[in-house]
């Protein structure tokens, strides 16, 4: 009984698994990679050219680097909300502040998911003690601007994941993993960009950026043979001001991101240093283009207090058939803001449909958080 109490609590993950990422399958701790914020969640589940709030250290921490002040944050979501499960959620808490001695903003962060609580019996039914299964990411990072038009930012996380606090008569260790990892990442706003023989100069509405996440050695529970590869992911993005008046602003955002994780038929890993190349060249280029995922996403503010958003998140078919469209709203009100957003899928009873997600915040000692600038 010991071992299927491990193995439910490993389906469980699997499951999650699934639904972040068709490819994470291949690799440990998928819910690094489930979008943390409302914000950003409603607009395609896209961020890594916003990146103006204190969670763009999940989404691209060189965005930091333009950010004043001070902020914090606290995001909730009942994960998986198909499964009916009051103990599968998942919280995100963000803290940024300016530290002036080095040049730059100091940001930290912890997410945890918890997986609910099992009980754990012999060959019988009789209950012989009861155990929570969950993961959690501490994370702290570093910010500072390279140039006026350019961020730059550097994250270290500690990752903890604990699906059963035994292991099996079969089998070495237990189900208890932790590891470490680290981020970095862009942000590109220029002040002017002229675009040849049309005039048109693109400074201070477009940004760009890039974010390469999670990249560490791999994470065994068992034994170091059995062990999976952190999900490292690449993201890039765009965004464009469409509209930047008084009272009226509006921002798209365009997003791809790509898991860079080679596993082997016979469930070896390539390490992350040479997955960097070879997550790139083990498939045609044709096939390697389906393996991104991409994200569309509109911000509206009216006035600077009250948000709408919109977006759509599509993964290619042969690799996890994911395809949903998204919604959120936000309010902001002196140093206070909410932010709520809301997925919608194309399937009746997707385990990812209606989810919600909502995040509280304060800002305060630098310019007040508002779409664009």
């Amino acid at each position: 009984m010991v071992k299927k109490l491990f193995g439910f609590a490993v389906v469980l993950v699997a499951v999650c698994v699934q639904l972040v990422n068709a490819q994470v399958s291949t690799s440990a701790v998928p819910f690094l990679l489930i979008a943390p914020n409302s914000r950003a969640s409603g607009m395609g589940e896209g961020g890594v050219a916003l990146a103006d709030d204190a969670a763009a250290l999940y989404w691209n921490p060189g965005g930091l680097a333009f950010q004043e002040g001070q902020e914090v944050s606290i995001s909730h979501a009942a994960w998986l909300p198909a499964f009916n499960l009051s103990d599968l959620y998942i919280d995100y808490l963000v803290y940024r502040r300016p530290v002036p001695q080095l040049s730059g903003n100091v940001t930290g962060s912890v997410t945890f998911l918890n997986l609910g609580t099992f009980t754990r019996t012999q060959n019988d039914p009789t209950p012989l003690e009861t155990f929570s299964a969950y993961e959690f990411g501490i994370t702290l990072g570093y910010s500072t601007k390279l140039s006026d038009e350019l961020g730059l930012g550097i994250n270290g996380r500690f990752i903890h994941s604990r699906l059963a606090p035994f292991g099996t008569a079969e089998e070495q260790g237990t189900g208890v993993a932790s590891g470490f990892a680290f981020d970095i990442g862009m942000l590109y706003k220029p002040k002017t960009l002229e675009i040849p023989f049309t005039g048109l100069d693109l400074g201070e509405h477009l940004t760009a950026g890039f974010n390469l996440t999670n990249v560490g050695p791999a994470i065994s529970y068992i034994d170091r043979a059995q062990a999976d590869p952190l999900p490292t992911s690449l993201r890039f993005g765009v965004g464009y001001k469409i509209l930047n008046s008084e009272f009226n602003k509006l921002t798209v955002i365009a997003e791809v991101s790509k898991l860079l994780v080679r596993k082997h038929a016979d469930g070896t890993s390539d390490p992350f240093y040479k997955a960097f190349l070879t997550s790139w060249t083990d498939k045609s280029f044709k096939e390697e283009l389906r393996e991104f995922d991409s994200s569309l996403g509109l911000e509206y503010w009216y006035s600077g207090w009250i948000a709408l958003r919109a977006g759509f998140f599509y993964e290619d078919p042969q690799y996890g058939n994911r395809k949903f469209l998204t919604f959120g709203a936000g309010l902001r009100y002196d140093i206070f803001g909410f932010d709520f957003s809301y997925i919608s899928t194309f399937e009746e009873q997707h385990p990812l449909g209606e989810t919600l997600r909502f995040t509280l915040l304060i800002s305060w000692g630098g310019t007040p958080q508002v779409a664009v600038e």
